[in-house]
């Protein structure tokens, strides 16, 4: 008993071809699903077995599901015609190629579930694409594609093309923390139109901006910047699993949690965020010695996802937040936040001392020239992700 799952995109526009497929032996869990599919029909998703022409099956036999409810003759002849033919032709050519071992032709069965959009008209583009997409997905079954080690490569690095990319891992730092403070919900969409996109500026929800209007504000700025990575900046002194469930409510990405907080409140909050999905961040600003409150945090089984070393405003001419960046990271293996006194002069001593992420406010925010003075910053960061990739599928 042998089985295997193959699945392949090929094409564009109406005509797009997407192809889920199982191949396996005749008493593997793919031959029950072939008899299931003959068997027990469904309206508008009948069942059909892919041939070369009338009365000439493939081998392996192979059973086509429309994934696209049928409502039409029209739609009816792309499946019964073109599309079906396609993944015929595409089993044979994968015999023949010795994709699929001849000699096991005849153990095999083969599902294939086929996207055929309701507005696709041209026929000839729907033969190509759906035999090009079936072969592939067949080679991609039989190889055992793709490995583990590819899927955890690309899981941070690729993007749906219905979905965009979705920043939810900060894998790739340093990263430049833009900090909206500003208390008009008016003036931050209008600062976020000037900010560029990358792959290496997330954003900060102040907690002068969620105060005003809520930890949900997150959603209006997702209407302006939806792929981005947001932190809510809660500050949180009490009850930290219900405002770190509050943060994934809004969709934040990551939720800040006081240094100060009781160490029971930071120890629900990281547990309750690490549960959901996202990143918990704890702020140390004002907390003299952040080493050792880390120590006491990690001693009480928990450890937060970053470590914010935070510079007062009003504090600004002294050391910078980066002193403890290498101590931490040395002891605990944690990312580690600087805020207070960043500036395009010292974002370089900034990332050398350890920082991954420079979390700058109204340097940028403020500037007169937005995108200019983000963009000062982002020339310290690395190239975005696919910037260098010319990327068909693999």
């Amino acid at each position: 008993m042998e089985y295997r799952i193959g699945e392949a995109l090929v094409g564009t526009g109406d005509e797009v071809a997407h192809i889920d497929l199982m191949i396996g032996t005749k008493d593997s869990p793919v031959g029950e699903a072939f008899a299931n599919a003959l068997s027990q029909l469904s309206a508008g998703h009948t069942p059909l077995l892919a041939v070369l022409r009338p009365n000439l099956i493939t081998k392996p036999p192979a059973v086509i599901i429309p994934k696209v409810t049928v409502k039409d003759m029209f739609q009816a002849e792309l499946i019964f015609g073109p599309a079906q033919m396609a993944v015929a032709k595409a089993i044979a050519d994968a015999v023949e190629d010795g994709i699929i071992p001849k000699e096991k032709a005849e153990d095999y069965v083969i599902v294939v579930s086929v996207f055929i959009h309701p507005k696709a008209k041209n026929k000839e583009k729907v033969f190509y694409y759906n035999y090009s997409a079936t072969k592939l997905a067949i080679k991609r079954a039989m190889q055992s594609f793709p490995d583990v080690d590819t899927v955890l490569y690309e899981k941070d690095r690729s993007f749906h093309p219905f979905a965009g990319r979705k920043l939810t891992r900060l894998w790739d730092p340093p990263y430049l923390q833009v900090a909206i403070d500003i208390p008009s919900l008016e003036e931050v969409l209008r600062v976020l139109r000037y900010i560029p996109d990358s792959d290496h500026i997330i954003y900060e929800v102040g907690t002068p901006l969620a105060k005003r209007y809520g930890a949900e504000v997150i959603l209006k700025l997702r209407e302006e910047k939806p792929d981005a990575f947001f932190v809510l900046d809660l500050k949180t002194l009490d009850t930290g699993n219900l405002e770190a469930r509050m943060a994934v409510d809004a969709t934040a990405n990551a939720v800040v949690i006081s240094g100060l907080a009781p160490i029971n409140t930071i120890k629900k909050a990281v547990n309750e965020a690490q549960k959901l999905g996202i990143y918990c961040v704890v702020d140390m600003l004002n907390v003299e010695d952040p080493v050792s409150r880390l120590d006491k945090i990690v001693e009480a089984g928990v450890k937060p996802d970053v470590v914010e070393l935070h510079r007062a405003i009003d504090s600004e001419h002294e050391e910078p937040p980066w002193k403890f960046a290498r101590p931490i990271k040395e002891k605990h293996d944690v990312l580690v936040a600087v805020a207070g006194g960043i500036r395009p002069e010292n974002v370089e001593d900034a990332i050398s001392g350890g920082a991954d992420m420079l979390v700058v406010g109204r340097a940028i925010t403020r500037a007169r020239d937005i995108e200019g003075a983000a963009r000062r910053f982002l020339a310290n960061m690395k190239p975005d992700t696919d910037q260098f990739r010319v990327m068909t599928d693999f």
